[in-house]
């Protein structure tokens, strides 16, 4: 397995405070593999860095970041549903990524590798727990992990566990942590920081005006090390 690097950073990649405002989709840049490190060299740098700076991530560097985090890599996967780059149960593909950034909140949307527009609004600061102090405050961005429960009702595979409460919250727990470790490798491959953490749970379900099938779960911090 290999792991790859991306070009480097352009003032031009950010994204602006029109294009918020205006709430079409974002498409992202096709994801570069190019430059490529190998697995056991992301696995042994791997690790959680909380100082984390406000240095932004090029556009072509976040949509790098999230189709290793969740992007689509087989057209056709289990059940004959397209094949994301962490697993989840019965393919369900539970999760839901947002993205909080100072320019406001998106949705990725993997299928078409897009930024759906949310919230005009920075949310960065509800993307961490209350009590886990000020790490990472001015990182450019902040992952928001959603689980959406009704996507269980259309897995490929519908085995009983789908339905049963504290099964769903096993799955979804897992799940997430399998998007969160593949964010890790990324960032590690790449020279970036990232450190996951709780979330302001009941401050973004309103914010975001989350469904009551939909749960915030976690957040997870992604940047530049503070001292570049």
């Amino acid at each position: 397995m290999i792991l790859k690097r991306s070009i480097k950073p352009s003032k031009r990649s950010a994204i602006s405070t029109a294009t918020v405002q205006g709430h079409p989709p974002i498409a992202l840049p096709s994801p570069r593999f190019t430059r490529s490190r190998s697995v056991f060299t992301a696995l042994k740098k791997r690790k959680t860095v909380r100082s984390i700076g406000k240095r932004k991530i090029p556009m072509q560097m976040l949509s790098n970041l999230l189709w290793a985090a969740c992007g689509v890599n087989r057209k056709k996967g289990p059940f004959g549903v397209r094949g994301i780059t962490a697993a989840s149960a019965s393919n369900s593909q539970e999760i839901d990524l947002y993205v909080a950034m100072a320019e406001g909140v998106y949705r990725y949307e993997a299928s078409s590798h897009k930024l759906i527009s949310v919230l005009g609004e920075d949310l960065r600061a509800l993307a961490i727990g209350p009590g886990q102090g000020n790490f990472g405050a001015k990182a450019p961005v902040r992952l928001i992990y959603v689980v959406n429960i009704d996507k269980f009702s259309k897995a490929g595979f519908q085995e009983p566990g789908l339905y049963n409460p504290e099964i769903q919250k096993s799955y979804y727990y897992i799940d997430t942590g399998l998007i969160a470790e593949n964010v890790y490798l990324f960032a590690a491959s790449q020279g970036l920081a990232t450190w996951f953490h709780n979330c302001n749970r009941a401050a973004l379900a309103k914010k975001l005006k989350l469904r009551p099938g939909q749960r915030a779960l976690f957040g997870q911090t992604v940047g530049y090390p503070s001292h570049y």
